[in-house]
């Protein structure tokens, strides 16, 4: 039991802005909510740990954004850095934005728990793959060469953050990109360097993106992965929405917005046994909760209290 015990306070809650409808899509800005309210509402729920957000949304000069934190006595967990990969053209300046990022970051870390800086796909750019969200076959995928380039940028850009900050870089395989099935994800890994390059494993976007939204779905994927997961998204997801999604020919957005990404419990994802897994295997730090919330579809605040409950009946 004692075992038991130390694992438990092994692994520590956070949440992000996008639970709060701060999300990166162009379109999505109106109505959102300032960043003192939502940082407020994160400690009031009982979350001790939060993520950056969209660059501007919360202070970006280091002494006012560890002040913000420090006095809710919240920890900053990591910060997310869409990119084209797919395009060479766009690796300079999103390699400026990601050690920038990455070096706001570091002037905040928590010595015990520092932040991940999170790298993905520019998400819901190409149209193909938005139109296709939860259902992408293999032509839809990367060419030979394409996936070249873009492993090329992400390990440039996940070099460039460590030699600049010390700072571990993840990928986050996120629907309505190029990284998104369960083959995608392995073929990033497969073609990027695992002294810089581990994965966020983000438990909603694999089982919407898998196609085949169930929780032994989810647990294989867990499991086959876990060799390079650095850092963990607790999101659920609905096969009800998923499946009409398929069915009425959805795109990501129109999914999201029909809460595709639902309250944790009340999708497929068996978070009893991601919980048991991350136990078992000694994940230590920070695993955040994420529920997409496009602005105006429901009370976060009330969401993120009911979430925080949810975990805390599993143990975290």
């Amino acid at each position: 039991m004692k075992d038991d015990k130390c694992k438990i306070v092994m692994i520590h809650i956070g949440n992000a802005p996008c639970s709060w409808g701060t999300l990166e899509f162009e379109g999505t800005q109106a109505g959102r909510i300032g960043y003192a309210q939502m940082l407020d509402e994160v400690a009031e729920t009982g979350y001790t740990g939060v993520e950056l957000g969209d660059w501007g949304f919360m202070p970006t000069e280091p002494a006012a954004l560890r002040s913000e934190l420090s006095r809710r006595g919240l920890t900053m967990t990591g910060a997310f850095v869409p990119v084209r990969f797919a395009d060479r053209s766009a690796h300079d300046e999103g390699e400026s934005r990601a050690v920038r990022t990455a070096q706001l970051l570091a002037a905040v870390a928590h010595r015990e728990h520092p932040p991940f800086l999170v790298l993905s796909d520019d998400n819901a750019s190409d149209p193909v793959r938005t139109r296709h969200a939860g259902r992408v076959t293999p032509e839809m995928s990367l060419s030979e060469a394409q996936w070249r380039v873009f492993a090329e940028g992400v390990n440039r850009i996940a070099r460039a953050v460590t030699e600049a900050t010390g700072l571990r870089v993840v990928f986050h395989h996120h629907c309505a990109g190029f990284v998104e099935t369960p083959d995608e994800i392995a073929r990033l890994l497969a073609l990027t360097d695992p002294q810089y390059v581990g994965l966020v494993f983000d438990t909603g976007h694999y089982a919407f993106g898998s196609g085949n939204p169930t929780a032994d779905e989810v647990m294989r994927g867990l499991e086959r992965f876990w060799p390079r997961t650095w850092y963990v998204h607790l999101k659920d997801c609905s096969p009800a929405v998923a499946k009409r999604a398929a069915d009425e020919g959805w795109d990501y957005h129109t999914a999201v917005r029909h809460g595709v990404f639902c309250e944790l419990g009340q999708g497929c994802v068996p978070f009893d046994r991601i919980v048991a897994w991350l136990k078992q295997h000694g994940y230590r730090g920070y695993a955040t909760v994420e529920q997409d919330m496009l602005p105006g579809m429901g009370a976060p605040k009330e969401s993120a209290q009911r979430n925080r409950a949810f975990l805390r009946r599993l143990g975290i």
